[in-house]
């Protein structure tokens, strides 16, 4: 029987997929490389990027899997030319998110596990797998909302 933990995660990080997706379809590049204003925000490309970067990162901390590679200073860095190309990185690394929330094991919510490397501490964090899953499903739906605004704010601009 799953895990129902890792059910209701697999349900949640689901529904945020579609709403990234959503948010980034139709539109053109300049909207997806669009900031709200120039100081302390993001275009949903950078947004859907990041998201679903972290979300891989700390699913794979949740459930044991090797790390993946990951350069996060980049995905601040995101502008795209091709919205079809955006919603093929997005695809890609909701697939490795899928993968990683497809396990029959049983969730175990106390194994303390290693994080990336963060420069800003100088040192891998070390959080349980229920933190890392908890912070994988918040920070994805965090940056979902975030990218729903964005287009909400690209399309009501004079």
């Amino acid at each position: 029987m799953p895990d129902p933990t890792i059910t209701a995660a697999r349900e949640i990080v689901e529904e945020s997929i579609e709403g990234i997706r959503g948010a980034i379809s139709g539109l053109a590049a300049d909207a997806l490389n669009w900031r709200p204003s120039t100081e302390g925000t993001n275009p949903i490309a950078v947004l859907a990027v990041h998201a679903m970067h972290s979300t891989r990162s700390w699913l794979a901390v949740a459930t044991g899997a090797p790390l993946p590679d990951r350069d996060r200073d980049a995905e601040f860095r995101t502008v795209v030319a091709d919205p079809r190309a955006l919603l093929a990185v997005v695809d890609g690394l909701a697939a490795d998110c899928r993968a990683l929330l497809a396990t029959e094991d049983a969730f175990e919510p106390g194994t303390m596990r290693e994080s990336h490397f963060r420069t800003s501490s100088g040192r891998a964090e070390v959080v349980s797998s229920a933190w890392a899953l908890l912070h994988a499903v918040e920070h994805l739906r965090e940056h979902m909302g975030h990218a729903q605004l964005t287009r909400q704010l690209w399309e009501e601009r004079g």
